[in-house]
């Protein structure tokens, strides 16, 4: 008798499971099954092949004993290969493009290719049971698999891995073939969205004629679908909604998703000046707003689209800070209450980087924000670039398979698909808490704006266009059909809508001014936007001793039941040693700041990478256990605490950590939010941000920002990349009353520069060019009464020289000072004074104007920088320090900060520094 006779006996529903469940994951069947899947598959390798099942035997045979399988049983076996080939490919062979035929993919799911004929499709599979459906035959199988995965919806899943995740999007699409199912009321409301997307473009294209407005035409489906995860999100408790989208349909979206009033819109189309001056505004299609909406069942939700720059994506990783500010100061025990949609084009999606940046985010602690839902506005088309020249992947949503994302592809011409699409995705996120992508897949009507020809290079797919019916035609025939409205009914909401924007444009059309609502108005209440004057002013940083001596005790005291390496100890317990000799470091210092405003109410948030220890080994916010590596943060040990304080190490990046910390500093003005650059020459990888953001976005958007970045500077022969944050470009961003930008020479300075942060009735960026080698100079620490009773000092003058016998008056920043103050001390020169500007911009031209009145007989005026000529401040000083006549010490121009040579790197150095005490020895 065969050994393994039983297999055709044993019912076939068992092996469809565990079939299943090694397509899945081989390595979770026992060994021996599946030995016998892999021997099976690899028969089957060779479709159609009438030997299929003695190869398997050959195979099964060369290392134990099988038999051949029943005909029955490996029919079984096929169709469950059939199944999961729709499962794995069916995707590729959807109905979801609106305007063109699909790529033709190979090989197909044709049943020939999975050992099935059509003698088989009135046979009866037990196989149907994994579809959750009764035994069923091959052709009712093939019915329900097309209708799940080959029609409007195609859906990627099948990739996630994790079985709880792919059992669940299987029993969704599984119980209603993947289709919507609404009912009319639910039906007509789709309709009505759909015909205010459709109307309102329809409207602005006919009252301004050839104006960039980036239309939605071709994806108008996006609106009713926006307007469903809205109502439906409240209902699941959701209470804040934060939303990024680029230019294409933003106009669309703030009028019929965000409430904003018809009125502002045509105002900004007229071209009409702003009611403020202080600020230059920016394009129409770059606002963001913050409104309140109330849902058809009465609930409140809180809802902001985030403004953005024509820099694509970029506003992705700011909606991801924000999310997670508003997470951490209102929901922190449950981060589903707040809802992160990013709007992203397809082109953009897949070319711009910052996405994987931001990706990879999703899990992450310190930025993770409990799943967003990410819509992709396919046009097919990038500006005037085809899509197969536009990525070298098949879908530009295949970025979502790093986090092992669900993909819904869906067809924009379906409106209802698109809306249920947009509710599955709703669910995976609220279930798992994980991301979801919505490739929609429509197409652009016009070119790249409104007064571009597409007909010069997309001839053959704008013919296509021209003939197509939008998605309002399409939806309203099908209801039409339905018996669900008529075309009187369709007439009337069109009129409706049309005359409410005629009655708005000439409401707006007496008005002569542009009105622009601050972003996130409700998060900045009791905060005030101010001129540079007023940045200017004094600002009262003084702490208690009392508590600043508490402070002292919890930070340089380790947990006694825990043991840490020798090195943490001794750092650790040398703060207090230096504290109470009244020489205290940096690290100090800086760390004394943090808890001062933590007992002030006010949060900490240090993000950046290697920001726990410090890239220079002197901060050490987080000390870990010597056996368990288990985490210590002292901060949060800081009596009377009342703020939260969170330091996160981040992957690597700069762009999008950037992006992502200058949200959180958006939605949470009482959070001292610093972004630190492993050193300062990094931070260029971040210059989108800071070109687009931090330096403009109060005087584009009205929104001020209290981000802090704190960019390692300084030449101590490192090399070109670890000597220069680009100091000159940070400068030549300064404008007005947008930033402060700061380089400190002595921990007391940087302790109260980080408090007048938090101190001030109003938020600017501040820009740090922190120390490397004077966190552990001798001579840079600070006593406690300039801690506790000292405030920031813009500009410190030189108190070791008599005044009166100053020739030379000497002005820097920063670590150079002390390399200068080296070289004065040993050539004896007493004749030169060293002023430190501490404050860059603004720049405090009074208090320079009284410390050059302070030296009555200098005739010698010296800006020295370490950095090369066309580098540094020199030419910012040049443009704006006039108040003497002086000359300029540094190294001549070069086109890299910094020489690789270690000695020849020194050599420059020491020459700068000899032209500080030499005129004649100047070189251009």
């Amino acid at each position: 008798m065969d050994r393994f006779s039983f297999l055709n006996a044993a019912h076939t529903e068992f092996f469809a499971d565990l079939y299943e469940q090694y397509l899945h994951n081989p390595d979770s069947v026992e060994p021996s099954w599946r030995a016998f899947f892999q021997g099976f598959d690899f028969g089957m390798t060779t479709y159609n092949e009438e030997n299929a099942g003695e190869q398997i035997v050959a195979t099964l045979n060369s290392n134990q004993d099988c038999s051949i399988v029943s005909d029955k049983l490996q029919k079984e076996f096929n169709v469950l290969r059939l199944i999961d080939g729709y499962r794995t490919r069916g995707h590729l062979f959807t109905q979801t493009n609106p305007v063109r035929d699909r790529r033709v993919y190979e090989p197909n799911l044709d049943i020939q290719n999975f050992g099935l004929t059509s003698a088989d499709l009135d046979t009866v599979f037990d196989a149907a049971k994994i579809l959750g459906k009764q035994p069923s035959t091959l052709k009712q199988i093939l019915t329900h698999l097309e209708s799940i995965y080959c029609q409007h919806i195609g859906i990627e899943y099948m990739h996630m891995e994790n079985p709880v995740f792919v059992n669940w999007v299987q029993e969704r699409i599984n119980a209603n073939d993947n289709q919507p199912n609404f009912n009319a009321e639910q039906k007509k409301h789709i309709l009505g969205k759909l015909n205010e997307a459709v109307s309102f473009e329809n409207f602005l294209h006919t009252k301004y004629v050839g104006q960039k407005r980036f239309s939605l035409e071709g994806g108008e489906s996006l609106i009713p679908a926006l307007d469903a995860v809205i109502e439906a999100a409240a209902e699941k408790g959701v209470e804040h909604f934060v939303m990024g989208m680029a230019h294409r349909g933003r106009l669309n979206t703030l009028a019929n998703i965000f409430g904003k009033p018809t009125q502002d819109i045509f105002s900004e189309f007229d071209g009409k000046d702003y009611d403020k001056e202080y600020f230059d505004g920016d394009v129409k299609y770059h606002l963001g707003l913050t409104s309140e909406r109330k849902t058809k069942t009465g609930k409140k939700i809180n809802i902001n689209l985030a403004p953005n720059p024509s820099h694509l994506e970029t506003v992705g990783a700011v909606i991801e800070g924000i999310t997670r500010a508003k997470q951490d100061k209102y929901f922190p025990e449950d981060f589903s209450k707040v809802l992160p949609i990013a709007v992203h084009g397809d082109a953009a999606v897949a070319g711009q980087g910052i996405v994987y940046e931001i990706v990879q985010m999703a899990q992450l602690d310190g930025y993770k924000t409990g799943g967003t839902i990410h819509i992709v506005i396919n046009n097919q088309v990038g500006f005037t670039t085809n899509y197969l020249d536009a990525r070298s992947s098949t879908y530009c949503t295949d970025v979502a398979k790093v986090t092992l994302s669900p993909i819904l592809h869906v067809n924009a011409d379906d409106t209802e698909a698109v809306v249920h699409a947009m509710l599955f995705a709703l669910d995976f996120r609220m279930q798992f808490g994980r991301d979801v992508f919505i490739d929609l897949l429509g197409y652009r009507k016009y070119g790249h704006n409104e007064g571009d020809e597409p007909r010069f290079t997309q001839p053959v797919l704008y013919k296509l266009i021209a003939r197509h019916k939008n998605p309002r035609e399409i939806y309203a025939e099908k209801l039409i059909t339905a018996g669900i409205v008529d075309a009187a009914y369709l007439t009337k909401i069109e009129n409706e809508y049309k005359a409410k924007l005629d009655e708005n444009l000439q409401a707006s059309r007496k008005k002569d001014l542009t009105i622009i609502k601050p972003f996130l108005q409700d998060a900045w209440e009791g905060f005030v936007q101010v001129s540079d004057d007023e940045m200017l002013k004094k600002v009262d940083t003084t702490f208690d001793k009392k508590k600043l001596d508490a402070i002292l005790e919890t930070i340089s005291t380790l947990p006694s039941d825990k043991k840490f390496i020798s090195k943490i100890t001794k750092i650790v317990t040398d703060r207090k040693t230096m504290y109470d000799n009244d020489a205290i470091d940096w690290g100090t210092a800086e760390t004394l700041a943090y808890g001062s405003l933590l007992t002030e109410g006010y949060d900490v948030r240090i993000s950046g990478q290697d920001v726990e220890r410090g890239t220079f080994s002197h901060r050490h916010a987080v000390v870990k256990v010597e056996d368990s590596e288990e985490e210590v943060i002292l901060l949060n040990a800081v009596k009377d605490k009342k703020g939260k304080f969170n330091v996160f190490n981040s992957f690597l990046s700069e762009y999008g950590v950037l992006g992502f910390d200058y949200g959180y500093a958006l939605a949470n003005p009482n959070a001292l939010t610093i972004w630190e650059a492993q050193f300062g020459d990094f931070s260029n990888g971040a210059q989108i941000m800071i070109d687009q953001y931090i330096s403009c976005g109060e005087d584009k958007w009205n929104n001020q920002n209290g981000i802090v970045l704190l960019l390692p500077h300084g030449y101590e022969g490192q090399g070109a990349e670890h000597s220069s944050a680009r100091m000159e470009r940070y400068l030549q961003l300064c404008a007005k009353h947008n930033m402060y930008v700061a380089d400190c020479t002595t921990p007391a300075n940087f302790f109260h520069l980080l408090r007048r942060q938090m101190k001030t009735k109003f938020r600017k960026p501040l820009v740090v060019f922190s120390p490397k080698s004077l966190l552990r100079h001798p001579l840079c620490v600070s006593t406690r009464e300039e801690l506790y009773k000292g405030s920031f000092q813009e500009v410190i003058d030189d108190k070791s020289v008599d005044k009166k016998k100053v020739k030379t008056v000497v002005f820097c920043t920063g670590k150079f000072y002390y390399d200068i103050l080296a070289e004065r001390e040993n050539l004896g020169r007493n004749d030169v004074a060293l002023v430190r500007i501490e404050q860059l911009f603004p720049l405090p031209t009074e208090q320079l104007k009284a410390v050059i009145a302070a030296y009555p007989n200098a005739d010698d005026f010296v800006w020295a920088q370490e950095e090369p000529k066309n580098m540094g401040a020199y030419s910012y000083m040049l443009m704006n320090f006039d108040l003497v006549p002086w000359r300029l010490a540094s190294l001549k121009a070069y086109a890299a900060p910094a020489a690789g040579s270690h000695t020849r790197d020194r050599r420059r150095h020491a020459d700068a520094i000899r032209m500080v005490f030499d005129k004649n020895l100047f070189r251009s």
